[in-house]
């Protein structure tokens, strides 16, 4: 185990960077959903910290990095927040204080819990500690149980057809309406709660301080910036009569509230990661991942892989009873991808580039080509799948070739997956968003389209940036 050099960017463009890479990840989330879509912050805030920060660090370490932190951020996905919002900004509940109140406190916890699990990871891939599979699958295991005992304890019981609801209850319920038609949402927020505690109290008993830090500032990330975020979309609920007069007429009619709300929750905990990361950049480390001999081997991880592909594709495009009951749930649909990560020789690059990819590729093809009818569906199965899946699984067997290069950086490998990512998911969203170009008359969409421009322009300085000092690069396989 070593420290790599890491010539990390000054504090605040690392920070500027970060807000970038989660704002407009966390905002393109919003079109396409809950766990597979919330991996695109992942990937992309990853990658961005990483780059600005330790630009040096082994690019096999940093690719695991990179996996970790995509997977685990699509566990917070199972938590409902639909009605949370709701409670902040509802008609009926306009005014009510404490209802407001009420909801902001309830997406500070949800919030805190799914960005939590994601520095956590990330931690774990850059805190120097060697996690087996075999440890990895041991501490989830744990945590499935201890989350099971959550939900039991915090989230149960729930019977709305009787109208009993647990104690704790952060959804929309008949406290806060009483005599409504009400369609109230099972919450597992106590299970997330038990899951992240087993899971940091794992990353302690290893020393893997980095993690347990990195844990805290994702939940303090998420924790602000999910209630920062709807404070936005509640202030325009509770002023309407404001923004229908004057100047604020004309905006209001082409800003999609909701999406700056994701957004901006995206940018705050983007930038706190960033500072978190900046903060204990010390103890980063360089953890041995090479003997192959502790590798999975090919026979177990080719299997695995084509288990969790085949069962993530049957989840998003279909409706398969038993498998929806499993990959529904975020932490049982990361399992077995954070367990691959750990020590599988191709998984980090295949998870973490097509695969991350493939859920989005295809809802966009089914909004664009079969709902919406905007294009043939020939051609949207040839531009919005097969040539970016094609082309991201190609760029990911190079990254892995090129990782075990020795003496190879993440400067060198991260960056080719940052530019082409950022630019994938910024055309994907561009088209879901029907072309918003700015010259055009202006819909719902076009604010947030220059807001993720902006975001994108940055990314792209960071990916094309070469560090001072940057030694030259490793030779190629």
């Amino acid at each position: 185990m070593s420290a790599p050099e890491c010539r990390p960017l000054a504090p605040l463009p690392t920070v500027i960077l970060g807000a970038f890479a989660g704002g407009m990840g966390w905002g393109i989330r919003g079109q396409y959903g809950h766990e597979t879509g919330a991996m695109i912050a992942g990937l992309l805030l990853s990658l961005t910290l990483i780059l600005a920060i330790c630009p040096g660090l082994p690019a096999a370490v940093s690719l695991r990095a990179v996996a970790w932190g995509t997977a685990a951020i699509g566990f917070g996905g199972s938590m409902t927040y639909g009605q949370t919002v709701g409670l902040t900004h509802d008609a009926e509940l306009v005014g009510n204080w404490a209802a407001l109140r009420w909801g902001l406190l309830g997406l500070a916890l949800k919030g805190g819990l799914w960005i939590g699990f994601a520095g956590l990871f990330l931690g774990l891939g850059l805190g120097g500690v060697r996690h087996r599979s075999r440890d990895i699958a041991a501490a989830m295991a744990v945590a499935l149980a201890l989350c099971a005992a959550g939900i039991w304890l915090f989230n149960e019981p729930f019977e709305p057809a009787r109208k009993i609801l647990p104690k704790i209850y952060f959804s929309d319920d008949w406290r806060w309406e009483p005599g409504a038609l009400l369609k109230p949402r099972r919450e597992v927020w106590g299970g997330y709660l038990f899951a992240l505690l087993s899971m940091t109290a794992y990353a302690a008993w290893r020393g893997d301080w980095l993690a347990v830090r990195l844990a805290g500032w994702g939940a303090l990330g998420g924790a602000m910036g999910f209630p920062l975020g709807q404070c936005l979309q509640a202030g325009h609920a509770w002023n309407r009569e404001f923004f229908r007069t004057g100047a604020w007429a004309e905006w209001d009619r082409v800003i999609n509230w909701w999406n700056f709300m994701e957004t901006t929750f995206g940018a705050v905990m983007g930038a706190t990661l960033a500072v978190g990361l900046w903060r204990n950049r010390g103890l980063i480390q360089a953890a041995d991942h090479s003997p192959p001999a502790e590798s999975l081997a090919p026979v177990v991880e080719w299997p695995l892989l084509g288990l969790h592909l085949g069962l993530l594709t049957l989840a998003e495009f279909s409706s398969v009873a038993w498998v929806d009951a499993v990959y529904d749930f975020g932490l049982l649909l990361g399992l077995l991808p954070v367990v691959l990560i750990a020590e599988g020789r191709w998984a980090p690059a295949l998870l973490a580039l097509p695969i991350t990819a493939l859920p989005i590729c295809g809802k966009t093809l089914g909004s664009l080509a079969y709902e919406q009818n905007a294009l043939p569906r020939e051609l949207g199965w040839a531009l919005l799948v097969a040539v970016p899946l094609i082309g991201v699984t190609v760029l990911a067997l190079k990254l892995r070739r090129r990782a075990a290069v020795p003496g190879a950086t993440a400067q060198e490998v991260l960056s080719p997956a940052l530019l082409v990512t950022a630019w994938l998911y910024f055309g994907l969203n561009y088209a879901f968003f029907r072309f918003p170009w700015p010259w055009a008359e202006w819909t719902a969409r076009t604010p947030n389209a220059l807001v993720y421009t902006v975001c994108l322009a940055g990314l792209t300085w960071l990916a094309l940036r070469k560090p001072s000092g940057q030694p030259a690069a490793a030779g190629r396989p």
